[in-house]
């Protein structure tokens, strides 16, 4: 039988997918997607392919995955779609499918318990509260009980603790087959364990991380599969950028400080003067960070600067020497002291990284190359990156022919999937566009409130508070919005929150920041009478079936910021070979954005709602009409009064009992 015909009998109404799965139904979109992913399969070939909200993507490419038989990897987005895969689905799927595979599930280094590290935390001079002291203790009873050394297994331990970084490894402080717990190390298992699977996961970070440094353990697993699939792949070229670029962080100047005082004093104490060294470092990452003016922005939103505005800043360059001044006097103090610990070898190769990274900012740029300051809090770092990660792809897929899935209910808005194929380089790839089964011409409406402030317009966050808190008064809750970026957030909350204080019964106004993002979606999707509120990634991974999330509201259209660098580097590529870069950069990126941002809407056949848009460009501009084709086809509503008799409709229809 061939894999088609074996995919397609998976799916029959009678097969074994339906009878081990009793809410299964068998969709054609989905089936559709299966059969190309399986074609793929068996011709080692290249697909790209975006699945609407509901065409059920996942089971779509897993399928012909195990029924192949051949090995394979799945690589995600995030941490969270890794165990979703491994915990949930795989599991699932193998058993209704009745198949021998042998899964593996492998992360990032830091995302397991290293033994050493753990053994030394205790002496660490930063202990200074009884809750991280208390959280340690937790952390010693559960290391003496994992198997597999996962901190996600790991109760209360979240991924921001300033515990996490002590008591796991990174690539520039793990001692490798030189450490004493070598043999009982969780990521060796995990990347050993990897190696013997018919089927892993991995995610984005891991995949690029391997492929630039060639030491996650992918560098021998990736040549051994026979396919590999990339979900929620629209995410694929920024993890791929932030990888296969060089930088250089005062944050990680500082970082080298502390830990060149702790293992100075340890492992060669007396040998040398590791407290002035260690100042060195961080007086010349402060220097470095007060010369870009990153104190200037301490607890704002990250901001990107072009090259040239930072070359014009006084003192950066004499900042950036200063670095390299006091890396030099670092390895000198190192080079006498390294037979004496590995730990001092490590150190020795971070400072030659960051010695290497001052020389290569201090040449030029090359031409398919963009730089520029990332600042962020009372931090910067300086960036060099490729526009996008086409070569690195090719050169890959060179070494090894196999067949490569890419798919994303978010890859463009055209038939050829430009946006995707253009940053990835995939163009003699299969393009496939399966549309959701959902019916929004039924289930949903959309509306652009006119007359509006524009955008630009310094009452626009007023006004889309007022429309906001309308929706929720209406809706007693049940809204959601979305705001293009983090600055405009706490004023459009403050001012909804004024406007619902005396709203009976309570609406609660959850907002982005003020709780743990899992916290607040949990509280969000727990039920009705709540708003939430949210930006950058709040667009994306937002799940919140049934009735407690009905209207989704997007401040403004989701256009790139046009000073971002990046951005602006790929618009003169665009135009250098006489294209428009308005339509192909900035038209293209908002479209996929909102797209993104409109899916939080309708997640289930049964899900009704409201998508409101509060840019009145979105029906005024040209480019307005290539932006609604980008959403599903949900009937346009015209004033507020339909607007509302919508959400009337919505608020009576879903009523508690």
């Amino acid at each position: 039988m061939e894999l088609t015909d074996a995919v397609d009998a998976a799916f029959l109404p009678g097969g074994p997918i339906a009878r081990a799965e009793p809410g299964f139904r068998p969709r054609e979109a989905q089936q559709r997607m299966a059969r190309f992913v399986a074609e793929a399969i068996e011709a080692r070939s290249v697909l790209v392919a975006e699945a609407g909200t509901g065409v059920g993507k996942t089971f779509a490419y897993l399928v012909p995955l195990l029924v192949s038989g051949k090995r394979a990897l799945v690589s995600t987005a995030t941490k969270s779609l890794q165990d979703q895969l491994f915990l949930r689905d795989l599991p699932r799927l193998v058993s209704a499918l009745g198949l021998p595979a042998r899964l593996a599930l492998l992360k990032g280094r830091s995302s397991y318990l290293c033994l050493y590290r753990l053994g030394q935390a205790r002496n660490r001079a930063q202990w200074t509260d009884r809750a991280s002291l208390a959280l340690l203790g937790r952390i010693e009873s559960w290391a003496a009980q994992t198997v597999t050394g996962d901190i996600a297994e790991m109760p209360g331990l979240d991924d921001a603790s300033p515990v996490v970084p002590i008591i796991t490894s990174t690539r520039e402080n793990c001692l490798g087959g030189e450490c004493p717990d070598f043999a009982r190390c969780h990521v060796v298992r995990a990347r050993r364990e990897a190696m013997a699977a018919d089927l892993v996961v991995v995610n984005h970070h891991l995949f690029f991380a391997d492929l630039t440094l060639r030491e996650t353990g992918m560098a021998e697993l990736l040549p051994t599969v026979d396919t590999a699939v990339f979900d929620e792949a629209h995410q694929l070229v920024e993890a791929g950028l932030g990888f296969l670029g060089t930088t250089l962080g005062t944050a990680q100047l500082i970082d080298l400080g502390r830990d060149l005082l702790a293992t100075g004093l340890r492992e060669a104490r007396g040998l040398r003067p590791w407290g002035e060294l260690a100042a060195l470092l961080e007086h010349s990452g402060r220097d470095l960070r007060l010369a870009l003016g990153a104190g200037d922005r301490a607890g704002g939103p990250a901001v990107r600067l072009p090259w040239r505005e930072v070359e014009a800043r006084a003192g950066v360059v004499a900042a950036l020497e200063g670095v390299e001044r006091a890396v030099v006097e670092v390895r000198g103090a190192l080079e006498a002291v390294l037979d004496l610990h590995p730990e001092l070898r490590r150190l020795d190769e971070r400072v030659q990284g960051v010695q290497a990274a001052c020389a290569g900012f201090r040449q030029d740029c090359g031409s398919d190359r963009v730089r520029w300051v990332e600042l962020g809090g009372s931090a910067a770092r300086f960036v060099d990156s490729p526009l996008d990660i086409a070569k690195v792809l090719s050169e890959q897929r060179a070494r090894v022919r196999q067949a490569w899935v890419f798919t994303s209910a978010t890859l463009g808005d055209d038939e050829e999937l430009g946006w995707f194929v253009s940053r990835t380089g995939l163009r003699e790839a299969t393009v496939l566009r399966v549309g959701s089964p959902f019916d929004y011409g039924t289930q949903a409406r959309l509306w652009v409130p006119q007359p509006f402030a524009r955008p630009s317009a310094p009452e626009h966050p007023a006004e889309v508070a007022q429309v906001a808190a309308q929706c929720a008064r209406l809706l007693g809750g049940r809204t959601f919005v979305l705001t293009t970026t983090l600055r405009v957030l706490p004023l459009i909350a403050r001012l909804v929150r004024e406007a619902l204080a005396q709203v009976q019964p309570p609406i609660e106004v959850l907002v982005q920041g003020e709780q743990p993002r899992r916290a607040l979606m949990q509280r969000f999707g727990a039920g009705r009478g709540r708003v939430l509120l949210g930006s950058q990634s709040f667009w994306e991974g937002i799940d919140v079936p049934g009735d407690a999330l009905q209207c989704v509201l997007i401040d403004k259209l989701p256009f790139p910021p046009p000073n971002d660098p990046l951005v602006e580097a790929r618009g003169r590529q665009v135009q250098s070979r006489g294209g428009d870069a308005f339509q192909e950069v900035f038209v293209a990126e908002a479209a996929v954005a909102l797209k993104q941002g409109g899916g939080r809407l309708i997640r289930t056949e049964q899900d009704e709602g409201l998508l409101v848009v509060c840019d009145p460009r979105l029906v005024r501009m040209g480019y307005g009409r290539r932006l609604l084709a980008a959403l599903p086809a949900m009937r346009l509503l015209h004033d507020e009064q339909d607007a509302h008799a919508w959400l009337q409709t919505l608020a009576a229809r879903h009523e508690p009992g």
